[in-house]
């Protein structure tokens, strides 16, 4: 089994060659605007688009566990992983589902061995959706790694010119 390779970037630019897949959670009531999504969209339309289309559809079922892949470039894809229920907290805790995105992974990993893609990601479901990475890096070992999935992740930094000075 291999290791999760840790990099300070943009998850949104993957460095490696080959097929590459960039995966992100998403929430459950169609709402697109906050967080990572924000860099995906600045790149590239296809994603939101998709995202929005699959939630007025609903079909395939939009519910949590679920992932659509969206080709965006050239062995460029974007995974939208449903794990996320509606954008806030409540006396349940934080909106991430941690079962959902176990099965999200699980579906991801399919893809990414049927693809022999590489898998790239912010620290999924640390961030708008409330999660920790203690219990979110061993799905991915659990998952992507015991497959033998390449998984890069990214800690981002700003440019030195969107630095506060």
């Amino acid at each position: 089994m291999s290791e999760i390779h840790y990099k300070t970037g943009d998850a949104t630019r993957p460095a490696t060659g080959g097929r590459n897949i960039i995966a992100h959670i998403c929430n459950d009531i169609g709402g697109w605007g906050k967080g990572f999504v924000m860099a995906l969209s600045r790149r590239w339309p296809e994603p939101e688009k998709a995202y929005r289309k699959w939630y007025s559809e609903k079909s395939p079922p939009f519910e949590l566990g679920a992932v659509q892949a969206i080709e965006v470039a050239h062995n460029l894809l974007v995974a939208n992983m449903i794990a996320q229920h509606g954008i806030r907290g409540n006396s349940e805790g934080p909106p991430i589902r941690y079962a959902a995105l176990r099965s999200c992974l699980e579906a991801l990993s399919e893809d990414a061995r049927r693809l022999d893609a590489s898998v790239h990601m912010p620290r999924i479901g640390c961030g708008l959706a409330g999660g920790t990475w203690e219990k979110v890096e061993p799905m991915i070992v659990a998952t992507l790694l015991a497959d033998r999935v390449p998984v890069h992740v990214y800690d981002f930094e700003a440019p030195a010119s969107d630095k506060a000075i």
